[in-house]
């Protein structure tokens, strides 16, 4: 399947328009991980060095064609001394399908706090899915292959008992990703949307296989550097399900213990009418 540099590699055809080709995919419409992570590069091109991205917000309009080009328009709309923000279009056929805003600061001194980490086996002590014979058939491995992906056994970890439904994810591209940050949070932005909305089928295994489930919006807060090929504890919860969404919430940790980014995601999770 697709590697991240496939998926890093867009092309400027002209001022604040840009294009990322189709990539090898098993899905039937783009992944909504690909269009984020192509936007947020089209509009770290536009801004000064100094600038880092610290969030996105972005709305999945209409389903993509994996197999045709996307463009990407870029829109300046403010440069500030410390923010500056973009405002992205991707566009197939001439529609939009998905709409980002992106925030960028320089960074400035204040106050510092963080939560703790929570209690899971070290990312070694699993087993790597790839050498499950059981799991070898599922498409998100064979989809996400250049991926590590592994779930944290509920067993494993100490679970909020006031919480409707929890996952746990040690996550880390296989390959190494160049040493430019922009690259590491760019694959983030990539990886954020890989398995978050299925965190809320927890409390539904029965309806597992029926349930139609799609990204609808996504937002995402980047707090400190990290690196996307070294190991990253993805906590995924998801408070609330109803009339086919679900709301979906994830917070990622490096394996120091330190918060480096968080996502919130709502998603459909349609049912069939019977």
């Amino acid at each position: 399947m697709a590697t991240i540099e496939e998926v890093l590699d867009v092309e400027q055809i002209e001022k604040d328009i840009f294009r990322g080709e189709p990539v090898e995919t098993l899905l039937h419409r783009t992944f909504g991980g690909q269009v984020a992570c192509q936007s947020l590069i089209a509009a770290v091109r536009t801004v000064d060095p100094e600038f880092r991205v610290h969030s996105m917000h972005a709305y999945f309009l209409r389903p993509g064609k994996p197999k045709m080009p996307t463009v990407y328009l870029v829109d300046r709309i403010r440069e500030g001394r410390s923010f500056c923000t973009r405002r992205i279009q991707a566009v197939q056929d001439g529609e939009a399908i998905f709409v980002m805003s992106a925030s960028f600061h320089v960074g400035d001194p204040g106050i510092e706090h963080s939560d703790v980490v929570p209690p899971v086996p070290k990312a070694e002590e699993l087993p790597d899915p790839a050498d499950v014979p059981e799991l070898k058939d599922r498409w998100e491995l064979k989809e996400w292959s250049n991926w590590d992906l592994r779930i944290v056994p509920p067993d494993q970890t100490e679970l909020h008992p006031r919480l409707a439904s929890q996952q746990r994810v040690w996550m880390r591209y296989r390959g190494e990703i160049a040493d430019d940050p922009t690259a590491h949070v760019c694959a983030l932005a990539y990886m954020s949307d890989m398995l978050l909305l299925g965190s809320s089928l927890g409390p539904h295994p029965k309806e597992r296989s029926r349930v139609q489930l799609a990204s609808l919006d996504h937002a995402m807060w980047f707090m400190q550097p990290f690196r996307a090929d070294e190991w990253l504890l993805y906590d995924q919860t998801s408070p609330y399900a109803g009339h086919g969404r679900a709301l979906t919430q994830g917070r990622i940790w490096d394996a120091e213990g330190r918060l480096v980014a968080a996502v919130v995601q709502e998603g459909l999770t349609r049912l069939p009418r019977d």
